[in-house]
């Protein structure tokens, strides 16, 4: 039953929220059913036993103390019966933001696709389809609390589920980065502190690499790994939202915007304005202002 490790890369916001979950107990003999393209996730967590488990041409053995993502998409069947008693709690979700199953690095949804549906960049929640569970997800509780939820009134739940099962998904997400070791969230996120705090200035690869202490490449690298995209790329994106809000809330001209949110002159912000938002910052103004 080896084969490579994979990745489930979910992006986010709007983020996945939950729809149903309980706890199924299997006596020696049992086993899972056979179920083909379900049209929503399967978090298994099992608590006891080990559950055998087949997705298309995957298989596993999962035992106590580990987690089982099925996907929406996949024909899933049970390898063979449970050898002992077995207990697991289940949790189907759903998304409607894109995810992607992958191997090694990370990978990322298309900003400006994102950007075009939901009107925000997204982030990457990066779940293992298959691992040990986290011990701060062990220790927390979450998923008994979760279920035990189920039992009281709907209008009072629903917040408190879908508070909790992104807690869950948080918690898969951060032992990823955990795992490896890494610095590279640290260091992702303080360089991402520093280019919003200091967004108007005249910031190059040098003078970014001055301020934090780390070779460019370096920080680069991190970027691209927990956000997808380069700190130059990122520091693009943020002026030009920040542009955005002054060509909406003021009566700035176009030029003065533009130095406010550190473009080299209003030529450069104008035609990067263009190709990111398809139109030019004028007619956004007349269109969207009030």
């Amino acid at each position: 039953m080896a084969h490579n490790p994979s990745y489930i890369h979910l992006a986010a916001p709007p983020f996945p929220y939950f729809l149903e979950g309980d706890r199924t107990l299997y006596q020696p003999g049992d086993q899972h059913p056979s179920r083909s393209r379900m049209g929503k996730f399967d978090l298994l967590i099992v608590e006891q036993g080990c559950l055998f488990i087949g997705e298309e041409d995957k298989q596993w053995a999962v035992p106590a103390g580990h987690t089982l993502l099925l996907l929406p998409d996949r024909y899933h069947y049970s390898v063979k019966p449970c050898e002992e008693t077995t207990s697991f709690v289940w949790l189907h979700f759903h998304t409607v933001g894109e995810w992607i199953e992958a191997e090694g690095e990370p990978v990322y949804a298309s900003r400006e696709h994102h950007f075009q549906q939901f009107l925000t960049h997204p982030y990457t929640i990066r779940v293992p389809q298959f691992g040990p569970l986290p011990d701060p997800l062990e220790r927390s509780g979450q998923a008994e609390l979760l279920l035990q939820l189920n039992r009281g009134r709907r209008s009072s739940a629903v917040w408190q589920q879908q508070r909790i099962f992104e807690d869950i998904l948080r918690m898969l997400d951060l032992a990823q980065q955990d795992t490896g070791g890494s610095p590279a969230a640290e260091i992702a996120e303080l360089t991402e502190t520093y280019l919003r705090n200091h967004y108007s200035e005249p910031l190059t690869n040098v003078s970014l690499a001055d301020a934090l202490h780390f070779h460019y490449n370096y920080l680069a690298r991190c970027m691209k790994r927990v956000y997808g995209l380069t700190p130059m790329e990122y520091l693009t994106d943020y002026r030009l939202e920040q542009a955005k809000l002054l060509l909406l809330k003021t009566e700035i001209p176009i030029a003065g915007i533009a130095e406010r949110t550190g473009f080299e002159s209003t030529a450069y912000f104008s035609r990067r304005f263009a190709h990111k938002v398809g139109i030019s910052p004028l007619r956004f103004r007349k269109r969207y202002s009030r």
